[in-house]
């Protein structure tokens, strides 16, 4: 693991606030957080850092903004620590592009951290319709990734059965405050000395599991992941992964990564496999109802997804 080493007299302000924004793509999204965050009341000062991850279209200066721009694309864990090398708070916020913040939404984090202390901490997050995101959940295991890939058990998808088979933790509810395993990475924060300290992101992780990576470091030194419930902020989501055959491709290479870095590899690729078959011979019996279900395609695709995937780690 990378080591950051301390800089005690980095952070003149012992209640500065650095918000950290991955850019990529269209800049209106990441224009109307900037507003946002412009317009939060805070007690502290504020610190806008957007980090340009080298994207077709140069995220524009912009006033009251501090702007990193990468040479090279490296996706979101290398954006953010970009961004993070140049902040000068004593707290870090990595924001998603797409997100809807409360007018005093920074200052009810602050507190919050404040009150539990060495701790990273995520509020609620809601779509637009109010609905919370699963923001709390238990360390992946291949049983967590085999029951999502299995076809037939997709019908119980609304049940908290088949949430809790998945890894989330139903204890993460609206008005909730409460301690688990690792929050996902749409809006974080913790102090910036120690997001360095941990070395940041992995950024072997081009998208996805590097959240998963960090907070399993801060586990094992003991640090807290707290889900603050009594805070929400509302995520479009989706708006800077692209098309969804791309996002599943990125979500299962991280999650072979992530599987061989915690040295749980070794049954995840057979354990897909037999999973990938099952849901063929499953398709296969839906086909004979329904012409529009093409079991061999699907087979053969999932087949690939699993090969590009196991082949990038």
């Amino acid at each position: 693991m990378q080591e950051v080493s301390r800089i005690p007299d980095r952070y003149s302000d012992k209640a500065g606030i650095s918000a950290v924004i991955p850019y990529y793509g269209d800049p209106k999204d990441t224009l109307e957080l900037i507003r946002q965050l412009q317009e939060q009341v805070v007690a502290s000062s504020l610190e806008i850092i957007v980090s340009d991850d080298c994207s077709p279209v140069p995220f524009p200066q912009t006033e009251g903004v501090r702007l990193v721009r990468r040479e090279t694309n490296g996706g979101f864990g290398s954006a953010v620590n970009s961004g993070a090398a140049v902040a000068t708070g004593r707290w870090l916020f990595i924001l998603n592009s797409d997100l809807t913040l409360k007018p005093n939404f920074l200052q009810a984090m602050v507190d919050s951290g404040e009150r539990l202390g060495h701790a990273l901490v995520s509020p609620q997050v809601v779509d637009h319709k109010g609905i919370g995101q699963w923001v709390g959940r238990a360390f992946p295991t291949t049983f967590h990734y085999v029951w999502e890939w299995f076809t037939p058990l997709a019908r119980f998808r609304s049940t908290n059965f088949w949430h809790r088979m998945v890894g989330h933790d139903l204890k993460c509810t609206t008005g909730a405050v409460v301690e688990t395993d690792w929050v996902i990475g749409a809006c974080m924060m913790l102090p910036t000395e120690l997001f360095l300290e941990m070395g940041g992101f992995d950024e072997s992780f081009f998208m996805n599991c590097e959240e998963v990576d960090l907070q399993r470091r801060l586990r094992d030194r003991g640090v807290p992941r707290v889900f603050d419930g009594t805070i929400t902020v509302e995520h479009l989501g989706g708006g800077s992964s692209g098309d969804s055959t791309r996002r599943r491709r990125w979500l299962l290479e991280s999650r072979f990564r992530y599987a061989q870095k915690w040295q749980e590899s070794n049954y995840l690729v057979v354990a897909l496999k037999i999973a990938t078959y099952l849901n063929f011979i499953y398709n296969t019996v839906r086909s004979c109802r329904n012409a529009k279900v093409s079991p061999r395609f699907t087979l053969q695709e999932e087949l690939e997804y699993i090969k590009k995937a196991q082949a990038q780690t």
